[in-house]
């Protein structure tokens, strides 16, 4: 497949989900990014903003099994990796497999799940298996979680902890749509929309995931990843810095930047794109700073924009 048929195919794909998703399609794109560099990724918004409605056209267009799991404070580690059944007929058991064992797993609400839950969910995120009454299971590929999670409400949820953050490769915000977008859903939703096609499939998505690793990245764009990384850690409001696996996520999804955009070499303004998404929810600021109204993404662009003057100068 040329650069050119590949940009084609993903802007079919951003065409498809547009039917029944009319918001910011550079979300869409956010997606795609994950998907080639077998990232994980958490939306957050108020409930209402489309984002399960995103998620299950994302899946319908790859082509791939979809399940949805429901988040709640009584779910059970076995609800969404699955179990043991006994068999009256073969006097065995059998394994009834969970909605984990899915190409695509929108994980609604994750932070609603227990302590238990999530150590299961972070499992199957960072290895990509499951551990059923001591046994582990593997996952099927391609495998990816799209979770989300209500900024606002605190009654009854659960902190994702800093381990878990950590494994999702960016974390999106999903805000109101504009006046235009919401006359646009008015209209589109007055019957009941087209269903979106599938435009991919298991294999190609596999073949894009080992086309990305070959998306050149420099040694100066290596140098730029760094500097940015150093700034967030050394910052005099910042209490723990982006990790070394937010590097390395930097340079893969700059490299899958690149790749949907149909280029095979990363540009500074690949890593400018992805910076804030995913550096800032691994970033943890001091308590004083957060008084102060001080946020992780404002000091991600204060990383984006000392940092590129200082390379400039250096250059001059």
């Amino acid at each position: 497949m040329s650069l050119q048929e590949r940009v084609q195919i993903i802007e079919r794909i951003k065409e498809e989900i547009t039917k029944v998703y009319l918001g910011r399609t550079d979300i869409i794109e956010m997606l795609l990014i994950g998907l080639v560099v077998r990232g994980h990724i958490l939306l957050e918004g108020v409930p209402g903003v489309a984002k399960t409605t995103l998620v299950k056209a994302f899946a319908a267009c790859l082509g791939v099994e979809f399940h949805r799991i429901q988040f709640t404070p009584d779910l059970l580690p076995a609800d969404i990796t699955g179990s043991y059944i006994p068999d009256a007929n073969r006097r065995d058991f059998f394994l009834r497999k969970g909605p984990l064992f899915s190409n695509i797993v929108l994980a609604d609400e994750i932070n609603r799940a227990p302590a238990k839950t999530q150590s299961a969910m972070l499992e199957a995120m960072a290895e990509q298996q499951v551990t059923i009454e001591g046994e582990s299971h593997p996952l099927v590929s391609p495998f990816m979680v799209l979770a989300t999670q209500n900024p606002v409400e605190q009654e009854g949820v659960y902190p994702l902890p800093e381990a878990q953050l950590d494994r999702f490769l960016l974390k999106l915000h999903l805000g109101f749509p504009s006046r235009q977008v919401e006359r646009a859903m008015l209209r589109t939703y007055r019957k009941e929309p087209s269903p979106v096609e599938p435009i991919l499939q298991a294999e190609t998505i596999l073949q894009w995931q080992k086309e990305v690793e070959d998306i050149h990245v420099s040694e100066e764009m290596e140098e730029y990843i760094l500097d940015l990384v150093a700034f967030s850690r050394k910052h005099r409001s910042v209490l723990l810095g982006v990790s070394p696996r937010g590097t390395l996520g930097l340079l893969r999804a700059s490299r899958a930047v690149a790749f949907v955009r149909g280029r095979d070499y990363v540009l500074p303004d690949d890593v400018q794109l992805i910076a804030v998404p995913l550096m800032a929810h691994r970033i943890i600021i001091r308590p004083e700073a957060e008084l102060e109204g001080i946020t992780t993404r404002r000091i991600v662009n204060e990383a984006l924009k000392k940092v590129t003057v200082m390379r400039r100068e250096h250059a001059v």
